[in-house]
């Protein structure tokens, strides 16, 4: 289970003494997409999912080498994330249409047939005990989970659109214990259960429209009372930290640098990192009162710790954690956009959008005006293949400053628009 796994409370005492530094690692190489998730079942074996044109690499040896794993699908798919039960029975988790199941480590994927409805995106993935894995999706909705109990032979589709219009990302404490997380038409939202799944309900919930709870940590050793999360936001609003020091019964946000942060990582309820879709990692020492740009890495997705002195992170490369005090002077800064061309700006009653999809992918355009207030969405559309694609919007609304919020497989931003 993503964060809990190998921890002991006795190794809490040793913290504050640790100096923690991150490096990047020479393989897999990087890549002008990202990788979006990274998993680890101990210090040395782990893999990786890259996202766009999906890529999946697997390490023996504590992220030294990396090996290139046997695609599931040769088309190209967008590789979301990927989670392992034990050394051979994993999954892998696409915003295309398509989710996967291992049973020899990775050297071979089969298409999972047998989940009703069969769901148009994993988005998050979460395997705890020894036989069960849940998932969730889709970030432009519709809001669900899936559940196994035997390994990933049966499944369970659990609608939870009375809860949430989009699912981003879970995590479970045990078996039946767990949160979701994602939005609804108010703003961020985190969900709870205590019956795996059965009945739900909101703990936190957002006012800013069209923001997400992106990815969530339990702090260990802390009772499972002390929870991080990031808030990806839109401009003009900042993107936050969102938490919670007993439970979710009350919550605490500061604002964070990055408008599109999405990874968060804390060591201790003051020390952790974050970043987003453009930007690397930024560390705070005061629980997210301040933070300091380190540097390094870029398009972070995921923050992934397996004890108290090692953790991975997932992005434009992939990173480790070291426990010694190394310079942290190298830049491998990197912000991936798709390339979007509004014309005319100024606009009149008509908006043309000229989009270049490097793969398949989803697009939402949500509207903003100049106050930050959320209009309602534009656009959106399900595209199939690489390639220049026009859309032609009718404006109908009055004169002043627009954001558009343009969000994709790649990542979301922010354009402004002129209205004559």
């Amino acid at each position: 289970m993503k964060i809990l796994l190998s921890f002991f409370l006795i190794q809490s005492l040793f913290l504050y003494s640790q100096q923690y530094s991150w490096s990047t690692l020479a393989a897999p190489p990087a890549t002008t997409g990202r990788y979006d998730d990274i998993f680890f079942l101990n210090e040395n074996l782990g893999w990786a999912a890259r996202g766009g044109a999906g890529r999946i690499y697997k390490t023996t040896d504590a992220g030294s080498t990396w090996v290139q794993l046997a695609l599931p699908n040769p088309t190209n798919e967008y590789y979301r994330n990927i989670e392992f039960l034990n050394e051979n029975i994993g999954f892998l988790g696409t915003l295309n249409d398509s989710f996967y199941k291992t049973t020899d480590g990775g050297t071979t994927w089969q298409k999972v047939l047998n989940i009703s409805p069969a769901p148009p995106a994993i988005c998050g993935l979460d395997a705890v005990g020894s036989s069960t894995i849940y998932g969730c999706g889709a970030y432009f909705s519709p809001a669900y989970i899936i559940k196994s109990t035997d390994s990933g032979i049966t499944w369970q589709y659990i609608d939870l659109s009375a809860y949430a219009t989009a699912l981003v990302e879970i995590l479970f404490i045990d078996e039946n214990t767990g949160f979701v997380s994602g939005n609804d038409s108010n703003g961020a939202v985190i969900l709870k259960t205590t019956n795996g799944g059965a009945s739900w309900t909101k703990i936190y919930s957002g006012v800013i429209a069209n923001e997400y709870v992106w990815k969530m940590q339990i702090l260990p050793g802390s009772g499972n009372t002390k929870m991080f999360c990031s808030i990806e936001s839109v401009a003009p609003n900042p993107g936050k930290l969102l938490k919670t020091s007993d439970g979710g019964a009350t919550w605490q946000t500061k604002v964070f640098p990055d408008v599109d942060v999405q990874a968060v990582g804390f060591i201790t309820e003051n020390k952790g990192w974050m970043g987003g879709h453009n930007t690397g990692f930024y560390e705070t020492n005061d629980g997210g009162t301040t933070w300091t740009n380190l540097g390094i890495g870029g398009s972070l997705n995921r923050i992934f710790f397996i004890n108290s002195t090692s953790a991975f992170a997932s992005g434009h490369s992939i990173y480790k954690m070291i426990t010694i005090n190394l310079s942290t002077t190298e830049t491998n800064g990197f912000a991936d956009e798709l390339k979007v061309e509004i014309f005319p700006n100024p606009v009149k009653n008509q908006l043309n959008l000229k989009v270049d999809f490097v793969h398949s992918d989803h697009i939402i355009v949500g509207l903003y005006d100049g106050s930050g207030k959320f209009l309602g969405n534009i656009l959106q559309d399900d595209v199939h293949k690489a390639g220049k694609k026009t859309y032609t919007l009718d404006f109908p609304y009055p004169s002043g400053v627009y954001y558009l919020n343009i969000h994709s497989n790649i990542g979301r931003m922010s354009k402004i628009v002129i209205k004559e």
